[in-house]
């Protein structure tokens, strides 16, 4: 069991070397141009960490910036889901709430474990001296809040209490789904089970050794479509460099599918960490008919890598229909912020957005399964 352990630490610090050897010594803008953060990293007993420093950058993606996720992304997701007739309100409110969290200085964040994508997976909680982490940032960054993103519900239950025993404050972010169990779903799940008899039988599957160079920029094209055409533009713009750079480090696995003549037409980049799979790139040619089902050949190539590796799948937040219909099980997710050194203002706003989000946030994303 301890060997065990030993390589899972082994793997998350291998990775986690590979991160810092991309991003440590290069702009961080070079990867994706709305994402202004220095890249540094934290050791804690045997685990290192990635960690993301910021000081209230303008412009910057969610995953970086606590001020674009509460702020800017929240307005978006406010007004898409509101009654029509309240969006000059909510727009009203919007201005107002984000001139706050600035005056509050939010986004002055040092975030531990951020590895740049939506969803960062954690080690073992009992590998982690947390105390001592904890100690060790504010040591470094005694003027920044300290955050720890992507922890949920059902996996991290004894990194949540931990956090709150040592007096981080708990802020609702989304709603994610998790799969446990795949190969089991793969027989009791119809929608599953159509989906896999899709992909083995579709033409054109471009594994991850078979990409090569003159595919990153199709990849990074049709990643933009999805994520920024289509869903927000708080999303990191990764480029062409970005999926390069991971991709030979062995950070990001592809598979998708090509045309007939060998164009990408569909793409999704899974990274793993310990026993679990997610999927951060996720693209597709959105000018092509929905019939032709790209986003469910996409998902059950997870789910094949899944079932063939005995790993679990965190699939994020959005679509939940559908991930509901495949066995996904939903976990609302959190960030921990640890703030109780910094100025009144900063930790009376701070408080205030966890409440809020544990009384009202919760529910709501509960009722219309966000």
């Amino acid at each position: 069991m301890k060997s065990s352990a030993s390589s899972e630490i082994g793997s998350f610090n291998a990775r986690a070397q590979a991160f810092a050897r991309i991003h440590a010594e290069t702009s961080s803008a070079a990867f994706a141009a709305n994402l202004h953060t220095q890249v540094e990293t934290l050791i804690a007993g045997e685990v290192m960490f990635p960690v993301t420093v910021n000081d209230a950058q303008a412009g910057n993606a969610w995953v970086c910036s606590p001020h674009t996720t509460y702020g800017d992304y929240a307005l978006e997701e406010a007004i898409r889901y509101a009654p029509r007739w309240l969006s000059p309100a909510l727009n009203l409110l919007g201005r107002g709430s984000k001139a706050w969290l600035r005056s509050a200085r939010i986004d002055r964040a040092v975030a531990i474990n951020n590895w740049l994508l939506s969803t960062n997976l954690y080690p073992p909680l009992p590998s982690v001296p947390l105390t001592n982490l904890l100690q060790q940032a504010l040591t470094r960054w005694p003027r920044h809040a300290i955050w720890l993103r992507s922890l949920n519900d059902l996996e991290h239950h004894d990194w949540l209490t931990e956090c709150e025993r040592l007096g981080f404050a708990l802020i609702p972010s989304r709603q994610v789904y998790l799969f446990h169990d795949v190969a089991r779903l793969a027989h009791e799940r119809h929608n599953l089970k159509v989906d896999l008899k899709l992909a083995a039988k579709q033409p054109g599957r471009a594994r991850n050794g078979d990409i090569v160079d003159a595919d990153y920029p199709r990849i990074a094209e049709l990643y933009e479509r999805l994520y920024m055409d289509k869903y927000s533009r708080c999303n990191p713009h990764y480029n062409a460099q970005f999926m390069r750079q991971w991709h030979r480090a062995g950070l990001l696995e592809f598979d998708g599918y090509r045309d007939e003549a060998g164009r990408l037409l569909c793409i999704a980049g899974q990274f793993r960490q310990d026993h679990t799979l997610t999927t951060p790139i996720v693209g597709y040619d959105t000018a092509l008919p929905q019939r032709m089902g790209l986003y469910r050949l996409l998902t059950a190539c997870t789910f094949e890598h899944a079932i063939a590796s005995g790993f679990g799948i965190n699939f994020s937040a959005g679509a939940a229909r559908f991930k509901r219909l495949r066995g996904g099980v939903p976990s609302i997710e959190y960030s921990a912020v640890y703030m109780r050194h910094l100025p009144r203002p900063t930790q009376r706003v701070l408080t205030v957005i966890s409440a809020l989000t544990r009384r009202a946030g919760v529910p709501i994303m509960r009722r219309f399964e966000l």
